[in-house]
């Protein structure tokens, strides 16, 4: 793949031999190259289980505490006082038999869909379509539940999901470059804990194979997968 000038400049400031502390991964980043927009930082890990087993399955939720830096679209499938709970915690959209059959048409301007567990016999028949992108409302990540306030207030504040996937696999979005340095590495610092607590007991082994920060545009730096996860565990 051919890269563009900008790309080879700041893969230039990576040592790509060195697997970086995260108190020198973050710096580093904050001093690559900007793109023309405020690009997503991501983390990518590579883990130590085989997701074709139930009991090695690694998935969960967690509010970062300085959001993402977007701004998010909540649609809260619900009907009577739960409409209202929920239009008054700030969802975007709100109700049943408007946004349903919406659903079921392919209409999906939203980032996270929220349902109370009444609705699920409706909403489970639109699996074909929300499951596909990942947006099927799921009891495991706290986006089926009558409490549509707090789903919500953690979806606003900046609540994401993570899943394994086929290749052991994860990527998660951790905040923008336009964050000072403390931001993200509080974020990634709350994301890396929260995957360590989830470490399946079923993985032997090395759990943390590999971990990597990259903004949108550009390089990735590798980090110290293995001081990390002695120094958080």
């Amino acid at each position: 793949m051919k890269r563009g000038k900008n790309y080879k400049a700041q893969a230039e400031k990576i040592d790509r031999t060195k697997h970086y502390e995260l108190k020198e991964a973050v710096p580093l980043l904050k001093s690559l190259g900007k793109a023309k927009f405020d690009e997503t930082v991501e983390l990518s890990a590579n883990l130590g289980v085989d997701p074709r087993h139930a009991d090695q399955q690694v998935r969960g939720t967690v509010v970062l505490p300085h959001g993402t830096g977007k701004s998010i679209r909540v649609l809260v499938l619900a009907r009577g006082e739960k409409e209202k709970e929920a239009s008054e915690a700030g969802a975007d959209y709100v109700g049943a038999d408007e946004y349903i059959p919406k659903l079921r048409e392919g209409w999906l301007d939203v980032d996270t869909i929220i349902a109370t567990p009444d609705l699920m016999g409706e909403v489970g028949k639109l699996g074909k379509i929300l499951g596909p992108k990942g947006m099927m409302p799921n009891p495991k990540s706290g986006t089926v539940t009558f409490e549509v306030a707090k789903a919500v207030q953690d979806a606003k504040a900046g609540k994401i999901e993570y899943r394994v996937d086929k290749g052991s696999n994860i990527h998660v979005p951790v905040g923008k470059m336009s964050f000072d340095e403390k931001k993200l590495m509080d974020n990634i610092t709350v994301l890396i804990t929260e995957l360590i607590r989830a470490k399946p007991s079923a993985s032997k082994g090395r759990y943390l194979k590999s971990l990597t920060l990259s903004p949108t545009m550009g390089p990735s730096i590798r980090l110290d997968a293995q001081q990390i996860f002695t120094e958080m565990r």
